[in-house]
């Protein structure tokens, strides 16, 4: 399980195209990752655009995949400004060593939703989207904090979003992709940062390996931590 951190060309017609379009993005992402001839399959990969661009306005985009990839196989050369050497998340965070108690920062682009009459809605109030998380920890090994030190809410502040005692939720929008056949997708999108603390390591890895929520296929899902201390 490895993490690849890329930079795309914002001057190249291919690359604006597939940053509007998270589902072309996908399949674009899947040439690198697989042979033409070979189909991508579900759950193979997961990736996310990232909010921040690098100090030259290059969007940053995070692929993770037990696959190697290989940039040559996307035909559009200019479509990769940069390509940073993958990392080792196993060795990088010791998850061979995971252990209940561990304190992790996280950031987590998802869909907070709830079906009503078989479709999905997306959450939009502040208290459902923690709640979402909350309970999206619970099945996936891991716990919110109860409470925050004053530098840690200090670290959540920000211009843009909503700070929460524990998390704070960003960049909400409707991402809107559209497949092969033409038809439309609409998934509700929206960033979750903060501390969580480890509950079960056996379903916490599982979690990193293969994601969180709806909508992976459109860049969600992907739960990227860093540990931290205190």
């Amino acid at each position: 399980m490895r993490l690849h951190r890329i930079h795309l060309n914002p001057r190249c017609k291919e690359a604006r195209r597939d940053l509007a379009d998270p589902y072309q993005m996908h399949a674009t992402l899947c040439r690198a990752f697989f042979p033409p001839e070979t189909p991508c399959p579900q759950g193979s990969l997961l990736w996310r655009l990232e909010p921040e661009t690098d100090v030259e306005g290059r969007p940053r985009v995070l692929i993770q995949s037990r696959e190697t990839p290989d940039w040559s196989r996307i035909p559009v050369s200019a479509w990769l400004a940069q390509a940073e050497p993958g990392i080792d998340l196993v060795q990088k965070l010791a998850l061979d060593a995971l252990q209940a108690g561990q304190a992790f920062r996280f950031r987590l682009r998802a869909n907070p939703c709830k079906t009503v009459l078989g479709k999905r809605q997306g959450l939009v109030h502040p208290e459902a989207q923690r709640e979402w998380l909350a309970r999206k920890g619970e099945q996936h090994g891991f716990a919110l904090p109860e409470s925050a030190t004053p530098d840690y809410f200090d670290f959540m502040q920000s211009p843009e979003g909503r700070a929460y005692h524990d998390i704070r939720v960003s960049h909400e929008h409707m991402l809107k992709g559209s497949q092969h056949g033409g038809n439309a997708i609409r998934v509700y999108s929206a960033l979750f940062e903060g501390r969580l603390t480890v509950t079960d390591p056996v379903r916490f890895r599982a979690a990193l390996e293969t994601g969180i929520g709806h909508g992976k296929v459109m860049g969600l899902g992907l739960l990227s931590v860093a540990p931290t201390s205190g």
